[in-house]
């Protein structure tokens, strides 16, 4: 299985073997947590991270790894990284515990295991047995075969917390234990590494937001079919958005079959159990388990019908109804739109419980905004949001494009191109490292009459009292003995190793800076293949190290600087840009009463909330601006503008030589057909601003040229007036605006 890793995930992956590698040079056993959203693909970095700790170790580590997860978890992580490994054609060993040889975790094995099968002494995997095979024992074995244990405890939320957890844990004794969760529980241990929300979404791995009953302020019952249930409204609403968003795929040349899941509550004594009735809801339009557009999967004793490649994106199943209890680690890309019924008991939201629906089927966003969002529909009457991020998460309200005045405008506009950043050195560090060497002229600085290169062991050295922990024990000196061909390869890669950072520390990449120095020594003094031994011994030496040290390093620099060259390129998008026809807002906005807004209702961001959406709070020039306009004769409509997205409008400037989007806050429609595009400021604000003031009057000259009507500039309200500047050479001096022109409206 080849995966080109996310920017995020590649990043985590490497601080997280960092992170590790630090925690193994600790005494005493550690716990390292690895904090990744749902929908971020932790069981992948996951797989991808015990193959670089475990890969070409210089310091002659050798790991065995437990894999604890709740419910059947284990088998999907087990058939998940088995996969993975299979795909790479090496790997770690993948095994439940009937499959361990001799009673051990084997070298570069992963002993998955159910939290149920050993949560109680009694559990058979965990109890006393004649043949002395339990999980006690085999971790000894394992210890004794000298394996470091690193404990891994997946969706550790569900169970890491408990008294029986942290006993057991204790009892196996990991040298590490990493606690892999969106929420960890293992208190005030935060050593570890964090993937933020907003990445995930950046990179376009989950959806942008969850949209709760969108529209149905506006929805109109009809009353000749008054007797609807709200059950039966929230399924065919999600029917009929599946329908929208199926069409909606096959424009954007996608296959995906957008899934509809319908969740139905445990079943408990004394309610009705609804499944039958949405079976047979459902059969009304179309959906059965006959005809293959229907699936169930409910729980081991129950039915589980049509599962089959349920995951693939083109599989005909768009309907499934499942219970409550296969929520966590279930995982179908193509789910996007989740049905909830009303319980007993009051609903209370959080990223888990929507978790099904937050992945992207494809691993990126679409043109079509819609298809970016997931979609619940509910019959609950209210719904409590658990935690702080879901409050930015979920999308409820919602503003529409007014299309009786709106006509398109097809302005050009521009985004920012990602780029993956580099983590490993690619055969270009070589011409950074040659350009350094130059720069500090390395040649003159290097002594070829050098010191021998020893191997220091301790002299009579004496430890007083064992519990005592001291840096350095006493000694009576050094015993100095010189390396031999297999000693100087190792020092030579630990040293190059040791001055890689921020790059990854994989064998590749110390071998791209080892060739690099071979290549350097050929040139400069015709050392050869043959001569490899002589110039590690060069470069180790106590005189020369520094000097290359620091060749090291700025090749780096350089190195960085070519392969950063574009990571802020900017490109035209491949659409002419218009106001979006919807925009959906979360609960840290507010409505407000404005006539003249494009989109109707206006939202604005409340002060002090979190900033996860493409909009920050409306300022004090905004708001003062926003009622200018609502005032002025002449004004049509004006649109807020978002930022950040290519779904907002934005103009190229230039800033320290790189080019860079600026999204005006404004974009207004005249009566005369003109458009203005606007950038309020204020104070220092309006002194800063020139490389995007002639960034924006280089847009507007270039598209006047091209027959569009626009004009405008940085705006400021100076002595109750409004005044823009325009002009292609910017400056400001709020003591001289003579070149500040009078925005009269009226």
């Amino acid at each position: 299985m080849w995966i080109e890793f996310k920017n995020y995930q590649e990043k985590a992956i490497l601080k997280l073997k960092q992170k590790v590698d630090e925690l193994l040079d600790m005494d005493d056993k550690k716990v390292c947590v690895f904090k990744s959203p749902t929908g971020s693909g932790k069981t992948l970095m996951m797989a991808e991270f015990m193959m670089r700790l475990v890969d070409s170790r210089i310091d002659g580590r050798k790991f065995s790894f437990i894999w604890i997860a709740v419910n059947k978890l284990h088998d999907q992580s087990r058939n998940s990284l088995k996969k993975y490994y299979e795909g790479k054609g090496l790997g770690l060993r993948c095994s439940y515990f009937e499959d361990l040889d001799d009673r051990k975790i084997k070298e570069n094995e992963i002993l998955f295991l159910n939290w149920a099968s050993i949560n109680r002494k009694e559990n058979i995997y965990v109890r006393a047995n004649e043949r002395d095979n339990n999980l006690t024992s085999i971790v000894k074995r394992t210890n004794e075969d000298g394996r470091t244990v690193v404990l891994i405890i997946d969706e550790s939320h569900r169970n890491a917390d408990t008294e029986a957890s942290r006993e057991l844990i204790e009892e196996i004794g990991p040298k590490i234990t990493i606690e892999v969760s969106a929420t960890p529980q293992l208190k005030g241990v935060f050593r570890g590494v964090e993937i933020e929300l907003k990445d995930v979404k950046d990179e376009g791995m989950v959806k942008k937001e969850i949209g709760i009953n969108p529209d149905f302020e506006n929805y109109k019952l009809d009353k000749k079919v008054a007797d609807k249930t709200a059950d039966e409204i929230v399924i065919e609403a999600g029917l009929k958005k599946r329908a929208e968003l199926a069409k909606k795929f096959e424009v954007e040349g996608s296959e995906v079959n957008p899934l509809m899941l319908i969740q139905i509550p445990d079943s408990r004594k004394g309610l009705i159990d609804k499944k039958n009735w949405i079976i047979q809801l459902l059969a009304k339009y179309g959906k059965t388990t006959a005809n293959g557009k229907l699936a169930i999967y409910l729980s081991d004793k129950d039915d589980k019908i049509n599962l089959e490649n349920i995951e693939k994106n083109e599989n005909e199943v768009e309907v499934m109804i499942f219970k409550q209890a296969i929520a966590v680690g279930w995982d179908c890309p193509r789910a996007s739109i989740l049905v909830l019924f009303r319980e007993w008991k009051s609903m209370v939201f959080s990223i888990q419980t929507v978790g099904r629906i937050m992945r992207m089927p494809e691993h990126r966003h679409y043109n079509d905004q819609d298809l970016n969002v997931g979609y619940v529909y509910t019959s609950l009457t209210d719904i409590g949001i658990a935690e702080d991020i879901a409050k930015e998460y979920f999308t409820i309200y919602e503003g529409k494009r007014r299309d009786d005045i709106f006509k398109n405008l097809d302005l050009p506009s521009y985004h920012t191109k990602r780029f993956r950043e580099e983590t490993r050195l690619s055969s270009d560090f070589t011409k950074s490292f040659f350009k350094a060497t130059e720069e500090l002229d390395l040649k003159s600085k290097v002594s070829l009459k050098h010191s021998i290169v020893d191997s220091k062991i301790i002299a009579s050295g004496i430890i007083e009292d064992v519990d005592k922990e001291v840096k350095n024990i006493k000694k009576k000196g050094t015993l100095n003995i010189p390396k031999n061909d297999v000693e100087l390869q190792y020092a030579f890669d630990f040293f190059v190793r040791d001055n890689l950072a921020p790059f990854a520390p994989e064998l590749r990449s110390i071998k791209r800076i080892n060739d690099s120095i071979y290549r350097f020594f050929d040139k400069a003094f015709q050392m050869g293949v043959d001569d490899w031994t002589k110039i590690q011994a060069i470069v180790l030496a106590q005189e020369n190290q520094q000097a290359f040290i620091n060749a090291i390093n700025k090749a780096k620099e350089l190195y960085q600087e070519e392969v950063g060259k574009g990571k802020n390129e900017l490109v035209l998008n491949d659409e002419s840009w218009n106001v979006p026809k919807i925009i959906k807002y979360n609960l840290t906005f507010v409505k407000k009463d404005y006539k003249r807004s494009i989109i109707a209702p206006y939202y604005a961001k409340t002060k002090g909330a979190n900033n996860l959406s493409l909009f920050e709070e409306d300022s004090d020039v905004e708001v003062s601006f926003i009622q200018f306009l609502e005032s002025a004769k002449q004004v049509e409509w004006w649109f807020k503008n978002g930022k950040a997205d290519s779904t907002y409008f934005a103009v190229p400037y230039v800033e320290n030589d790189i080019e860079k989007p600026f999204y005006v806050d404004f974009i207004v429609k005249f009566s005369d057909g003109r458009i203005g595009l606007f950038d309020t400021k204020g104070g220092i604000y309006a002194q800063t601003a020139k490389d995007r003031a002639e960034g924006l009057a280089k847009y507007i000259e270039k598209e006047n040229k091209n027959s569009k009507k626009l004009f405008g500039g940085i705006v400021i309200s100076e002595n109750n007036s409004w005044r823009f500047n325009d002009n292609k050479n910017y400056s400001y001096n709020p003591n001289d605006l003579k070149d500040w022109k009078f925005l009269d409206l009226n």
